[in-house]
């Protein structure tokens, strides 16, 4: 008897141990645990294969910042990233951005609008390139603000464009009637009133850069007296007094995204230069006849207010600017206020 209890107890003790290892090779590999999930495999974007951007832009002060860049000749694998075309007016311009023969252009910001109302939408500004390069001056020293000009007569050019607009904004703004507190005489063009000045028919004028300098140089105590872009900076609304911008036709914008970011990339860089190196600009402004005497690029260079605004600040003083002209003479910016498409903000 004894023996069985034995026997029993011994069975007992090795079925349990059995048991146990067997529950603890389970623990360890569970039988039926699946293998883990692999992940599946992040998919890239394709890269966007690189486009030679064809760019037009005006003689003048709205060219001066792509010097640099137009020096420089950029390429890619496939080519150049550039193709620029500089024209004297802005009816050589408009019909090839139209019709899709160039992909952005620089112009007059209230040209811009007239473009996007014409197309329908089609134009996006994609950064203002030019702040304001009309300058009251004054071979005297009678003016010395905007307050001044009360009782004076101003000869100028530009009667019905954005000249105009903007000096009288600024008149009002500042208590002045443009109609009966101040005498404007208008002439056919700027060299006009440069002549005027010269011959000592007038004492006060309204002048854009490079004009300015090139009177400057023929006019003994030529001195600038008025700064119609800090005039407008001084009200503190918000906007600015702008000459252009960089537009872009909005097809390109949406199928080359890189490509506009690269260019806007490498258009601040050259504005950069430009502004830092004036007298290096001022050669290549010479060499590409924007202007033609290089002596007279470099003096006017550091008041052509050469920029690259993009973005939100672009925004906030281009559509201030457009309104002013709109309140004005709506047909300046194409019969209406262009929509918020019209504001590239990548």
């Amino acid at each position: 008897m004894n023996l069985f209890k034995k026997t029993l107890s011994l069975t007992l003790a090795l079925l349990l141990a059995l048991s146990l290892t067997a529950c603890g090779q389970k623990a360890e590999e569970p039988a039926s645990a699946e293998p883990p999930a692999q992940e599946e495999p992040v998919q890239e974007a394709p890269a966007e294969e690189s486009v030679t951007t064809r760019i037009a832009a005006l003689k003048g002060p709205t060219a001066m910042g792509l010097v640099k860049l137009m020096s420089d000749d950029p390429q890619s694998a496939d080519g150049p990233l550039y193709d620029f075309t500089l024209a004297g007016a802005a009816d050589e311009v408009t019909p090839s951005l139209i019709k899709g023969d160039l992909d952005m252009a620089c112009v007059p910001a209230n040209l811009a609008s007239v473009l996007y109302n014409k197309t329908e939408g089609q134009i996006v500004t994609l950064a203002v390139n030019t702040l304001g390069v009309i300058y009251i001056v004054e071979n005297g020293n009678a003016v010395q603000s905007m307050a001044d000009l009360a009782g004076k007569t101003v000869v100028a050019a530009g009667k019905g464009s954005t000249p105009e607009y903007a000096l009288r904004y600024l008149l009002t703004e500042n208590g002045i009637d443009p109609d009966t507190d101040v005498t404007i005489d208008w002439k056919s063009e700027h060299a006009e009133c440069v002549a005027a000045l010269a011959s000592g028919a007038a004492t006060i004028a309204l002048l854009p850069q490079p004009f300015v300098t090139v009177a400057q140089t023929k006019i003994e105590g030529l001195r600038v007296a008025l700064d119609l872009t800090a005039e407008w900076d001084a009200l503190d609304n918000g906007s600015g007094l702008i000459t252009g911008v960089v537009v872009a036709r909005k097809s390109f914008v949406e199928e080359h995204p890189a490509a506009v970011s690269a260019f806007l990339q490498d258009y601040a860089a050259s504005v950069e230069w430009v502004n830092g190196n004036n007298a290096d600009a001022a050669q290549l402004i010479s060499e590409y006849g924007i202007v033609e005497a290089a002596p007279v690029a470099e003096k006017a260079l550091p008041h052509c207010n050469i920029v690259c605004i993009t973005g939100e600040e672009m925004g906030a003083k281009l559509s201030g600017y457009l309104q002013v002209l709109f309140d004005a003479e709506p047909t300046s910016v194409g019969g209406k206020l262009p929509g918020d498409d019209f504001y590239y903000n990548a």
